[in-house]
């Protein structure tokens, strides 16, 4: 069975630069540590602390930008902060990138270092067809962390979600995931995706880099790695084939 991603036209209207890039992996192993991952969070985290490299800040396009989407779909940055945004402020607080499994630990790795949203959906989870649209009345969600809480998104001020039929996998564009797709150590087939918003924040070529970045840290712990995209020139890709 094939996955398809895509952005429903209403959203491409309000967002036109809007970008989606994934990574599909097929047999992948996330239970033993990713060597070159956790040397390079390493690295990044001792670049903040002597000084020498300072996260994504709020001022930045890369999260200004996001800022600006989420202001614009009836959500406040602010108390739901875009991934990127939270991402980087843990990182100027702490000094530290959370470590959760080594797939999660890659692609906030890439996310940091691109500027750009970062995230993925264990593909067990997933239909056949995942959409980028505007929340709609009966979406239900699921939040990452709380399998047992149920949450119908905010369908009057239009917050964008990916979602499958009526299920919701994420809030607020990239705010919150979905604990029915979570990736976990068990997890073996999975669809990475990195985002953009603003082509004057992210242009096209960062993005195809990010892209391969996320695969090199990928490609030696899975049996097979399938690139895609998806934007207002091809709103619609196969992702995934099961």
């Amino acid at each position: 069975m094939k996955v398809s991603f895509n952005i429903d036209q209403e959203v491409l209207s309000e967002f036109p630069d809007a970008q989606v890039r994934f990574v599909a992996a097929y047999g992948l192993q996330n239970t033993r540590p990713w060597t070159d991952v956790a040397k390079q969070l390493q690295g990044v985290e001792e670049r903040v602390a002597s000084g020498e490299w300072q996260p994504f800040q709020e001022t930045d396009l890369a999260i200004a930008s996001w800022h600006d989407a989420y202001r614009r779909f009836g959500t406040n940055p602010r108390k739901f902060r875009p991934s990127i945004d939270a991402l980087n402020r843990r990182l100027t607080r702490s000094g530290q990138l959370p470590r959760i499994n080594p797939a999660v630990d890659a692609y906030n790795l890439v996310s940091v270092t691109f500027g750009v949203p970062a995230g993925a959906f264990d593909a067990a989870g997933l239909a056949h067809q995942v959409t980028i649209r505007f929340a709609r009345p009966g979406d239900s969600f699921t939040p990452l962390g709380e399998p047992n809480v149920v949450e119908e998104p905010n369908s009057d001020k239009g917050e964008v979600v990916y979602a499958q039929g009526s299920q919701v996998l994420t809030r607020h564009w990239n705010y919150r995931d979905s604990d029915n797709t979570k990736v976990t150590e068990e997890t073996r087939t999975v669809v990475f995706i990195l985002e953009r918003i603003s082509a004057a924040a992210i242009s096209s070529r960062q993005m195809t880099d990010a892209q391969s970045a996320l695969a090199e840290f990928i490609q030696p712990h899975a049996d097979h790695v399938a690139l895609a995209a998806i934007d207002a020139t091809a709103p619609v890709a196969d992702v995934l084939e099961r």
